[in-house]
């Protein structure tokens, strides 16, 4: 389980994937496996076929002006309810809510510094659990 408050999740947002896929490779061993999105393929990098960070394409006119950087996202607990209350702390929410399947439910955000970053609901994941099918919970 994702405790709240903590990072959970980093992602590239460039422009040329391809060109980050090839250095994170060549530097990390990372593998790629795509995903496709409404936006265009997404990217998921992977050490020992586990997902340690993703690749995001900035494409469009919303993202001229910005640098090629590391996003990270936040786990919380009730994105719905984080979001609401960023106005209140002096933020901004500059993507509402919305659902990923598979995944979570996410939101962009900015700090009352002017930082952006996204914060996330993570969908459960299962429990692992033993050949027997106990949880394994009290078990020494």
């Amino acid at each position: 389980m994702d405790t709240h408050g903590s990072f959970v999740w980093n992602e590239l947002n460039t422009r040329d994937p391809e060109r980050a896929k090839a250095f994170y490779a060549a530097l990390l061993g990372w593998a790629f496996e795509p995903m496709a999105m409404p936006e265009g393929t997404y990217w998921l990098a992977k050490v020992d076929g586990r997902p340690v960070a993703g690749i995001f394409t900035m494409n469009g006119a919303e993202f001229d002006g910005i640098p090629e950087h590391w996003f990270p996202y936040l786990s919380v607990s009730d994105i719905d309810a984080a979001a609401a209350a960023v106005p209140t702390a002096a933020g901004q929410v500059l993507r509402a809510p919305w659902d990923v399947p598979g995944v979570g439910r996410i939101a962009i955000l900015r700090d009352v510094n002017g930082a952006a970053f996204g914060a996330m609901t993570p969908v459960p994941m299962p429990e692992p659990s033993d050949a027997s099918g106990l949880s394994g919970a009290g078990e020494a």
